[in-house]
C-alpha cells in the first residue's frame, strides 16, 4: 500500500513537473511573440523634428503604396522619354535621366529611334513633343504594366496627335537619388504608336 502511494505521488509529481514545464514554455513563447510585435511596431515609428520638438509619425507599409509608386515611376519614365524639345542638350539630359528608370530594353528603343532619325527630325522640324498619360494598367502579381497615352507633336507646319501604347514589367531595386521609387522597368516595348490626328497650321 505504501509503495502504491509512493508511485502515485511520483506520477503526480511528474505530471505537475511536465505541466509546469509546458506552461512555462507557453508563457515564454507568448512573451517572445509579444516582444517581437512591440519591436516590429517600434521600427515602424519615426520621429520628425518640429523646432527641435520630436513628433511621432507612423511609417506606412511599403506594399500599401507600391501600386501608386509604380504608376508614378511609369509616368515619369514615359514623360522623360517622350516629352522633348528641339534641343540636343535637353534631349540628352532627358534620356540620361530616363535610362536610370529602365533596363537595357530602354536603351535598345533609344538606339532604334536614333538610327531611324527620330531625334534629328525633331531638330530639323523644330518639333515640341508633349506626352499626356491616359491610363496605366497594373497587374501587381505579375508586376506587369500597360501604358496608354497621347503624344502631341507640335511642328511649324502641323500638329500631330499620336496614340502611344507600351508594355513592360517592373522590378524592385534599392532607392537612389536617380531612382527615388526604387523600381526598374524591364522588357519595355512599344505596342502602338500611330497617328490619330494631323492638323495643318495656317502659314499665312
Amino acid at each position: 500500500m505504501i509503495i502504491k502511494n509512493i508511485e502515485a505521488k511520483i506520477r503526480l509529481a511528474t505530471v505537475i513537473a511536465i505541466g509546469s514545464l509546458v506552461t512555462s514554455l507557453v508563457i515564454v513563447g507568448m512573451n517572445c511573440l509579444y516582444a517581437y510585435k512591440l519591436v516590429s511596431n517600434a521600427h515602424k515609428n519615426i520621429y520628425l523634428l518640429d523646432n527641435n520638438v520630436p513628433i511621432l509619425a507612423r511609417q506606412t507599409d511599403m506594399q500599401m503604396n507600391r501600386p501608386a509608386e509604380y504608376r508614378a515611376h511609369i509616368d515619369l519614365f514615359h514623360s522623360l522619354f517622350f516629352s522633348l524639345t528641339p534641343d540636343d542638350n535637353y534631349m540628352e539630359y532627358q534620356m540620361k535621366k530616363a535610362m536610370y528608370l529602365v533596363d537595357e530594353s530602354g536603351m535598345q528603343q533609344y538606339n532604334n529611334l536614333k538610327e531611324n532619325g527620330f531625334f534629328n527630325s525633331i531638330l530639323s522640324s523644330s518639333s515640341v513633343l508633349t506626352l499626356q498619360t491616359d491610363s496605366i494598367v497594373l497587374d501587381m502579381p505579375r508586376k506587369y504594366f500597360r501604358y496608354y497615352g497621347k503624344l502631341k507633336i507640335d511642328r511649324r507646319s502641323s500638329t500631330v496627335i499620336r496614340s502611344l501604347v507600351t508594355e513592360g514589367n517592373l522590378k524592385d531595386i534599392p532607392r537612389s537619388d536617380n531612382n527615388p521609387h526604387g523600381a526598374l522597368i524591364t522588357n519595355w516595348k512599344t505596342l502602338e504608336n500611330k497617328d490619330l490626328q494631323d492638323v495643318e497650321k495656317n502659314t499665312f
